[in-house]
């Protein structure tokens, strides 16, 4: 039994150790291909609001034009967006709620 606790403790400690190993590589990995150590990246979305209250976006340093986002957000409000995947999740939750709720109920009027 000891030497398998032990060999689970060294294969356990191998594995945390490569994991930090790699993040190590990965953190090199970003700064080379960023070009410069820096230790703040900067955002690749930017969204502000100048004194008259009008709002100004960039994308990945690309400004986006008030007309295109209000363009966009129309196409989507005409296409009445439907995720499946959403509407999937939602019925089954609303089942899973409906299940807990009986068997709560029924185990309660047994008390």
């Amino acid at each position: 039994m000891t030497k398998f606790f032990f060999k689970c403790a060294l294969l356990i400690s191998a594995l945390f150790i490569g994991v930090l190993i790699g993040m190590q590589y990965a953190n090199q990995g970003i700064v080379e291909m960023k070009g410069h150590e820096q230790q703040n990246f900067t955002s690749p979305v930017g969204v502000s609001q100048d004194g008259e209250g009008n709002v100004e976006a960039s994308f990945l340093g690309n400004e986006v034009e008030s007309k295109t986002l209000s363009e966009k957000k129309e196409k989507l409000e005409d296409m009445k967006a439907f995720n499946a995947f959403s509407s999937i999740g939602k019925a089954l939750a609303n089942t899973i709620e409906s299940i807990t709720n009986e068997i709560v109920n029924f185990i309660a009027s047994l008390i």
